[in-house]
């Protein structure tokens, strides 16, 4: 049974053996009961996971031939695929559950911020991005590729760049070099005004990124708090705690 690669959902199937074994792996080190892989396309890794035992599994695919073909290629995975957008769905599982996927690379930053919705349940994530955007969530502040999404990740996860992968590892191969991480939850987290208050400050910090914070973030503190000279820095020099201990004085 053939299948076809659709641009439009960003797919680029893994085809090397050996970076799904060092994935699946990497999976192993974290200890879980259960498993979701995102986007399993045409089972590369899917392959590896189903013979594991003592965890439930579930994989979730959008494209209809691909479930099709995944149906007819590992017939034990009959009830374990949820058929649908991953941006749209529930969390699939009750109680905790580990992620880990071949991300598609047009909605790879999306999938990250809709598992952070349901970081109590995800203690780990490994997953697959363009090398580009791994480096991104991994970058430390004072770095030029450190933004919202190093600092909305980092704050509840630990970030290990764990390998490259080339391109002719995919079909087709992608016109960048991808890289797997690791995110592990946190034990303790920084503590915030809110959420939603410590989010829009560090979205609004890097909307502006070239200007002083003091002018990026001017709609959100009184003129007197904008004083300090602290005020004086660019959002890439603001530490993670730093922005958290500011929400303070939203």
């Amino acid at each position: 049974m053939q299948y076809t690669l659709k641009k439009s959902l960003g797919q680029h199937f893994l085809k090397d053996e050996n970076i799904c074994k060092q994935i699946v792996e990497a999976i192993q080190q974290h200890p879980f009961k259960q498993l979701v892989e995102v986007g399993p396309g045409a089972g590369a890794l899917t392959k590896y996971l189903l013979p594991l035992q003592g965890f439930d599994f579930k994989a979730v695919e959008l494209d209809d031939e691909k479930v099709a073909y995944l149906y007819k290629t590992f017939p034990t995975i009959k009830d374990k695929i949820i058929h649908h957008d991953f941006l749209q769905i529930e969390a699939p599982f009750e109680g905790l559950f580990t992620v880990v996927g071949n991300f598609p690379y047009n909605i790879s930053s999306q999938i990250l911020f809709k598992i952070l919705d349901w970081k109590e349940q995800v203690p780990v994530i490994i997953g697959m991005f363009q090398k580009e955007v791994a480096l991104r969530i991994a970058a430390k502040e004072g770095s030029k590729t450190y933004g919202i999404i190093s600092i909305l990740i980092q704050a509840f996860y630990e970030v290990e760049y764990l390998f490259d992968v080339p391109p002719e590892s995919f079909n087709p191969p992608p016109k960048v070099m991808s890289g797997v991480i690791r995110l592990t939850r946190k034990k303790t987290t920084y503590s915030v005004k809110s959420e939603k208050a410590f989010v829009q400050l560090v979205k609004m910090a890097f909307n502006q990124r070239r200007k002083m914070l003091r002018n990026a973030v001017k709609g959100l503190f009184q003129p007197e708090i904008l004083e300090d000279s602290f005020f004086n820095k660019r959002a890439e020099q603001v530490s993670i705690e730093e922005f958290a201990a500011l929400t303070f004085k939203m």
